[in-house]
């Protein structure tokens, strides 16, 4: 597969048939007259669009509309030179600064409701954190109040997380941050740290490269619509950092910084298991993140202190595995049990698409191409025999190229976001609403499109900055 014909032509293969996904989900519930359920009708006059957990609400222009606009245009004109030159950290402070004005200028379009409405609807977190007095006693009564029909049941996000997301907002409530705008705030501002995490990552593994031609597409994702303000940004973010942890141990040039690191990533990568029931499913990462250095070092020591996070727990009165089996139970009480999973296996997908964006179709099929290339006689252009890169001149848009052990690093943390997206199907626990349940996944997913072709790259960065658009204001998405 070494004709760039090919790669371009599989790269065309994945977006088209990623569109027909998308437009097969949204035609199929009215053409079949099927009720899929993609979200629970609140009144009799609800515009439901499945697959999205939203409603058909055009918002033409509103106070984040221009600022969005602003953002896309220059993000479309300059990010992918300023993400090739400036200088690491002037990069990572660059990438926060437009991720974090991307996401507040989209949830803007619906003025300031959109970073309060939804941390402020019953069905979150809030009004339950508001009203824990004694967390000891909410964490050993927490399997009494998981069925529905009891006293006092909890919530449906509540109860469909384990406890350190409720801990969460109850620590914000603690210091004065537990109003509906302050929490809405305070996730934003965490969301935005997601593409730093992923992106510190790569950079420890060796692949810098992929990391700057990444950086646009992670900062940028039309995820932004469903980050603000959702709690499973949070997640996302928690993920990503403990990876980052992981790979810096990984790497670390000495054995006390290394076993320092990985310790660290222990005890983040422990709480991300605390705070979602799929977050498991990211040691499929955390494996190629492992592969990739080449080091097992900090496998034990990541492992243990993970597990000591757990078994904290477990000595306060919530223990993960007792707990598990009456989440089951509560989530085939609700809505999912009505959720035809014929349809919402392929719906998922679809769901997938629109948040991480069409591109990611193009990037998923084009990625394993691109590294199988170089198993090829010949060397990918721009790398030497000594496997060290020459660099073009500064004009050039593109200045690195990307070199074939980068390149296999970025398919081996795709491969496993894949494998992630794949387990979380299969489970049938992932039924509807995975626009922002996968979030965690799509920024090592996303990662694929750093090694699509240049052209690819600019004009797809356009699309995906058109569809977050196009999203955030033909939608009521809810997140």
């Amino acid at each position: 597969m070494r004709s760039p014909a090919l790669r371009h032509a599989a790269a065309w293969l994945g977006l088209l048939g990623g569109a027909a996904l998308v437009w097969w989900a949204f035609w199929w519930p009215d053409a079949s007259g099927t009720e899929v359920y993609s979200r629970a009708p609140r009144n009799a006059n609800d515009d439901a669009v499945p697959p999205l957990h939203g409603l058909w609400q055009p918002t033409w222009f509103g106070p984040g509309t221009l600022p969005a606009l602003l953002i896309a245009l220059l993000s479309w004109r300059y990010a992918a030179a300023l993400a090739e030159r400036l200088p690491w950290r002037r990069l990572l402070l660059a990438s926060y600064a437009a991720g974090l004005g991307w996401m507040l200028a989209l949830a803007l379009v619906d003025g300031e409701s959109g970073l309060s409405r939804q941390l402020g609807n019953p069905w979150e977190y809030l009004e339950t954190a508001r009203s824990v007095t004694d967390v000891g006693a909410l964490l050993r009564g927490w399997v009494e109040r998981m069925p529905m029909d009891s006293p006092d049941a909890f919530v449906t996000h509540v109860a469909g997380h384990p406890p350190a997301a409720l801990l969460f907002f109850v620590g914000l409530d603690r210091v004065g941050l537990g109003g509906d705008l302050a929490a809405g705030v305070v996730v934003t501002l965490l969301a935005a740290t997601t593409a730093l995490g992923v992106m510190v990552t790569l950079r420890a593994l060796g692949a810098e490269e992929v990391a700057r031609r990444a950086a646009p597409f992670l900062v940028l994702a039309p995820s932004a619509v469903f980050m603000a303000v959702s709690f499973d940004a949070v997640i996302a973010a928690t993920a990503a950092w403990g990876l980052a942890c992981l790979a810096l141990g990984a790497t670390a040039a000495t054995r006390r910084t290394a076993l320092a690191w990985s310790a660290l990533a222990g005890l983040v990568l422990g709480t991300l298991v605390m705070l979602s029931w799929g977050m498991p499913l990211m040691g499929l990462v955390a494996l190629a993140v492992l592969v990739a250095a080449r080091s097992w070092l900090p496998l034990p020591v990541s492992a243990l202190t993970a597990l000591l996070v757990v078994l904290g727990f477990a000595a306060a009165g919530w223990t993960w595995w007792e707990v598990y089996p009456h989440l089951v139970d509560r989530y085939y009480e609700g809505i999912a049990k009505d959720r035809p999973i014929d349809y919402w296996r392929w719906a998922n997908l679809a769901l997938l698409l629109i948040s991480a964006g069409p591109l990611l179709a193009a990037g998923l099929v084009h990625a394993p191409l691109a590294a199988l290339r170089d198993r090829q006689f010949h060397r990918p252009a721009g790398e030497t025999a000594t496997g060290t890169t020459k660099h073009r001149p500064a004009s050039a848009e593109i200045a690195t190229p990307v070199t074939a052990s980068s390149r296999r690093t970025a398919l081996l943390l795709v491969v496993a976001a894949v494998g992630c997206v794949a387990l979380a199907s299969w489970s049938e626990m992932s039924k509807a609403e995975v626009e922002r349940i996968w979030l965690p996944f799509m920024p090592w997913l996303l990662v694929s499109c750093a090694l699509l072709p240049a052209g690819w790259r600019r004009w797809g960065l356009g699309l995906q900055l058109a569809t977050a658009l196009v999203v955030q204001h033909l939608f009521y998405t809810t997140w």
